[in-house]
């Protein structure tokens, strides 16, 4: 990425991290971390429904269909839905290390246009941890996982506890997740909203 922010890069004692020992086989789909989230919940009619998976080491994939509610100028994806695409695609990543964490910055490059009812292919990896910071990037690609490059972003993620969501967030919507009887569903709620 051209111009990357002096904030998005690891210190130089900043380490690999360890895929946890619980995370998801590669290969799996992680699913929704909550039914209502615009990025990937099912809940959402107008939302992007991000597909993603686990994949080797520190990566993830996933694919998104630009739909017309998704678009800015006339047939292409609006940068704010591609950026999203990215986030939710990186915040994922955070699930292969079993911590909750938000997102603290997101820089974005759009390389091309994205046009509507393309196939969006995202490719993610951590790159580094230094305390409660996760490094990480995203490429998007168009024509298949192996086309051009339409986006990418460096990202830096803040671990957080639980608490951040129930002193922040709406009750209902807490309480609701919280009362989920599927723990990894309680858990995958509070995994990636700032």
């Amino acid at each position: 990425m051209s111009g990357t922010s002096a904030a998005l890069k690891p210190p130089a004692d900043a380490v690999k991290p360890v895929r946890h020992p619980e995370a998801p086989a590669p290969g799996e789909l992680l699913g929704a971390h909550y039914e209502h989230c615009f990025g990937c919940g099912e809940g959402q009619p107008h939302g992007l429904h991000l597909q993603t998976r686990a994949g080797e080491g520190l990566r993830v994939t996933a694919e998104f269909t630009v739909k017309a509610a998704h678009q800015g100028a006339p047939g292409l994806a609006h940068g704010g839905v591609l950026a999203t695409a990215l986030d939710e695609t990186l915040g994922s990543l955070n699930w292969l290390l079993r911590v909750i964490a938000v997102t603290g910055r997101l820089e974005t490059d759009f390389v091309c246009p994205v046009p509507v009812d393309t196939l969006l292919h995202l490719d993610a990896e951590i790159t580094a941890v230094h305390g409660r910071k996760i490094y990480s990037r995203a490429t998007g690609r168009i024509g298949g996982p192996d086309g051009a490059v339409a986006v990418r972003a460096e990202a830096l993620f803040i671990e957080v506890k639980v608490d951040h969501f129930i002193e922040n967030g709406r009750p209902a919507e807490i309480q609701a997740a919280m009362a989920d009887p599927d723990r990894a569903k309680r858990i995958r709620a509070f995994e990636v909203n700032p």
